[in-house]
């Protein structure tokens, strides 16, 4: 299949991974849930996707796993899945950016050495991998993929040699790890969380009977029906044995920078992240948008999914009629294949439809989350013309994209972000607006109602963690 025939359909703005564990200390197999927890977590990664399970009772070093391309539903299927078994497993979904696009670097990765097996499930990235990779290569390691979950699975290893537990390895190589990352792994007895210090990405734990569960969302466990017990404090490695589940807060700290995206975009509107509902998260967004930017309309509207939130919080709070003006099509994936030429249309065209019944001879308020390139917003907000609006108000419910993000968020470089050379005119009189509104920088902590610390290095520049730029 030639690049040339794929056709994107999303914002620009893409979360590079999900994770889940499970470990069953009943001995009950995991397969299910690991299924229906990636299954739960697939807007956070559509592109690949595996698990890697283990039987806890039978022999150490074997692990069966099963990954590929596509969506949970297309590459664990029944009969991929026929043979593969076990009550300890790890599982992942994700997206990865152009110059990660390698079958070697789906997850997990099963790493075999000297002490056993690891199977690691990553979520992040990290700063400093360079200077990981050229430390290790200088004693002989080899590497066969172009992905830093290898690197932390590599020192993970190498800290084991010389540790009593795989967790005190664990503790060692974070040491040395700087950037974002959430990792569930298995060992050949033990199921591990970790959160990096930051807390950039989240992780939360659960369980259902026996079952312990670890992963990137409370969505996540819903879908399972496992009850949530907490989230995974950032710098904190969980463990799960035979005995239940211990804590090493060792390297805990003050300084928090959770991802003010996963408020805003990334996460699913049903999940908690560090007590703050993202839904509610959501809503506040769209009342502080009506609030700086009101205007006379006749109907707010979301551009589905995360959109719809902030418009519902935008409706309430500047009293104007909320609707539904979007048609999704649910079966469309990350990409599609573009047919001859004569048959090509626009992938915003392709993903949703409008209704003129809610539009027609109407002022409309459009919510959105973000604008990247500014093509997709220009394409919509043309769909709602075309559908007989007499005025678009786009408001977005997050400050402007101004830089790159290093933590494993594949915002673009800056030649690619229309807000980091072009002023708020510009970019509304090239998407083709009547006005055009950003959620103010300033404003950004009352989406986690409170005092809490949040990286928002995307729209300002200020990375907690500075990044190492070649």
């Amino acid at each position: 299949m030639e690049m040339d025939n794929i056709e994107f359909l999303s914002n620009g703005v893409h979360e590079e991974c999900g994770v889940v564990g499970v470990y069953d200390i009943g001995g009950e197999d995991v397969v299910p849930s690991l299924y229906y927890g990636l299954f739960a977590l697939q807007h956070r990664g559509q592109e690949s996707c595996g698990i890697a399970v283990s039987d806890t009772t039978g022999p150490k070093g074997k692990v069966k796993s099963c990954k590929g391309t596509g969506l949970v539903s297309e590459v664990l299927t029944s009969e991929n899945l026929e043979n593969i078994h076990g009550n300890l497993g790890v599982g992942h979904v994700r997206y990865s950016s152009e110059n990660e696009k390698n079958v070697h670097n789906i997850q997990p990765l099963v790493l075999n050495y000297f002490k056993g097996t690891l199977a690691i499930a990553h979520n992040g990235n990290l700063v400093n991998s360079k200077e990981l990779i050229e430390e290790l290569e200088h004693t002989g390691a080899i590497f066969q993929t172009t992905i830093d979950s290898e690197v932390i699975a590599y020192h993970i290893a190498r800290e084991r040699l010389k540790s009593k537990t795989v967790e005190d390895a664990v503790a060692k190589a974070m040491k040395k790890l700087s950037g974002a990352y959430s990792l569930v792994i298995a060992s050949p007895r033990k199921l591990i969380g970790v959160r990096d210090p930051f807390g950039f990405h989240p992780l939360v734990i659960g369980k259902k009977d026996n079952s312990y569960i670890i992963t990137s969302e409370t969505a996540a466990l819903s879908t399972i029906d496992a009850e949530f017990i907490r989230d995974v404090l950032p710098g904190e490695i969980v463990m799960i044995d035979n005995d239940g589940l211990h804590s090493n807060t060792s390297l805990c700290q003050p300084k928090l920078a959770t991802c003010i995206f996963e408020y805003i975009y990334f996460a699913r509107p049903d999940s908690h992240i560090d007590g703050v509902s993202v839904y509610n998260s959501r809503i506040m967004a769209g009342r502080i948008l009506a609030q700086t930017y009101p205007t006379k309309a006749d109907v707010v509207v979301g551009v589905p999914d995360s959109g719809n939130a902030a418009a519902l919080g935008y409706a309430i709070e500047s009293g104007i009629e909320f609707g539904m003006a979007f048609v999704k099509n649910s079966y469309v994936g990350r990409t599609f294949i573009k047919p001859k030429q004569a048959m090509r249309t626009s992938g915003a065209r392709i993903k949703y439809n409008v209704l003129p019944e809610v539009v027609k001879g109407k002022s409309v308020v459009m919510i959105d989350d973000s604008i990247v390139r500014g093509t997709t917003s220009a394409k919509i907000v043309r769909m709602l013309k075309d559908a007989g609006a007499t005025e678009v108000h786009v408001r977005i419910s997050s400050p402007p994209f101004t830089h790159p993000c290093y933590y494993g968020t594949d915002v673009p470089s800056f030649d690619q972000l229309i807000a980091h050379n072009s002023s708020n005119d510009e970019i509304r009189d090239k998407i083709g607006a009547d006005s055009l509104g950003y959620l103010a920088v300033d404003r950004l902590s009352e989406l986690l109602g409170g005092d809490k610390g949040y990286c928002d290095a995307c729209f300002t520049g200020n990375y907690p963690i500075t990044p190492n730029i070649d």
